[in-house]
């Protein structure tokens, strides 16, 4: 769940991050009432789209009065940057910068820790950076039994160059960083840039948040973020269903039960030749409720000319399985011919029962191959 930079800023703010004083606005109106509430100029202007290159495409502007905000927020309200309407800025007090930085925290799998990384080279892409001048990034890895103490975070910011005035300033905000990264079960936060303004105080000028989904059932508060997550039509109605689906650009529909599976789903599509039209992880169960709403999103697809439903039994049996297929299939009016390919546990009397069933529009194949290539066929042929 990647959160919007004013949203980011209320998350860190509630570790005690500072951040410059601003408010949200989703009208002209709502904007020029927020510059008069900071009341201290100029302000910044901030288109809220979660895209990079805000700025070159006019979506941050500075304002000395509230008729100069007035302008902005009109002209940047409804604009379109990198196919993102803005529907929201975020008018903050504007800062006067000394130098920037870059801080963040991350989980590298491989070395099952949390990866830390600073760099005096802040307000351009990290990855910029880690490509031109590498030994720029000082990083740390953070056992999380252990988390991150003060001392460490110190020799951190001397590693990592930071002018020796932003020290003690930049240790609080990479131990409050972390704190908010575990406590608030982040996949990634990120602050680019770090700023020391020119009174010697640092804070957060941007703020990056990507927040564990899954973690929600201890955060209820996540729910007001969730509701303004970007979604299309069709991830929309995913949602509202509960399926995990992220929509794509092909003609080829993917129904499977398990990310892992899905994933595998979508490459062997793209392997044998078609376009997968979409992630779509159904989770463990495969019932007739479950499988009648994912039919529905995918059915909702103009794009899709096949479907390809990958199931393997675990705990959930082959022949629940099938049942909750066909009765799905009784329940939504299917516009695409369905592929199934169906193993694991039960998988011969699952195959009995859609065997019953075949046509031309419900075909079953006993392997993932032949499965996805006789999906891509359909496809191609409508």
């Amino acid at each position: 769940m990647d959160l919007f930079e004013y949203q980011g800023k209320q998350f860190f703010a509630t570790y005690g991050i500072p951040v410059s004083p601003g408010d949200v606005a989703t009208t002209v109106d709502e904007a020029v009432a927020a510059a008069e509430r900071i009341g201290a100029w100029p302000v910044v202007v901030k288109a809220q789209v979660q895209v990079g290159g805000r700025g070159k495409a006019g979506g941050i502007k500075l304002a000395g009065d509230l008729d100069e905000v007035r302008e902005h927020a009109t002209n940047i309200l409804g604009m379109d940057i990198k196919g993102h309407t803005v529907e929201r800025v975020w008018v903050e007090e504007a800062t006067d910068i000394a130098e920037e930085y870059y801080a963040s925290f991350t989980l590298d799998r491989s070395a099952k820790k949390h990866l830390g990384m600073l760099s005096a080279e802040g307000g351009v892409e990290i990855e910029a950076v880690a490509e031109s001048n590498p030994g720029a990034i000082a990083k740390i890895w953070v056992d999380p039994v252990d988390g991150l103490d003060e001392a460490t975070a110190r020799a951190w910011v001397e590693e990592a160059k930071l002018n020796p005035g932003a020290t003690d300033g930049a240790v609080e905000v990479l131990l409050a960083l972390y704190r908010a990264y575990v406590e608030g079960d982040a996949d990634l936060v990120e602050i680019n840039p770090l700023v020391l303004t020119t009174r010697g105080q640092v804070h957060a000028l941007d703020a990056k948040v990507s927040l564990d989904g899954n973690s929600e059932f201890r955060h209820p508060e996540y729910a007001e973020y969730d509701a303004t997550q970007e979604r299309d039509e069709r991830e929309t109605a995913a949602h509202d269903k509960g399926l995990q689906y992220v929509g794509l650009e092909g003609t080829v529909g993917i129904i499977a039960n398990g990310a892992g599976l899905a994933m595998s789903t979508v490459d062997i599509v793209s392997q044998v030749g078609g376009r997968p039209a979409n992630f779509l992880d159904i989770g463990g169960g495969a019932n007739a409720d479950v499988m009648a709403g994912a039919l529905e999103v995918i059915n909702n697809d103009p794009d899709v000319k096949s479907i390809f439903i990958n199931i393997f039994g675990g705990i959930t049996k082959g022949e629940e399985v099938a049942n909750g297929i066909v009765q799905a299939m009784g329940r939504v009016q299917i516009d695409a011919p369905i592929v199934i390919r169906l193993d694991g546990t039960n998988a011969e009397q699952g195959r009995a029962i859609l065997a019953d069933h075949e046509s031309d529009t419900l075909i079953s194949k006993p392997t993932m191959l032949e499965a996805a290539r006789a999906a891509v066929e359909l496809a191609a042929g409508r």
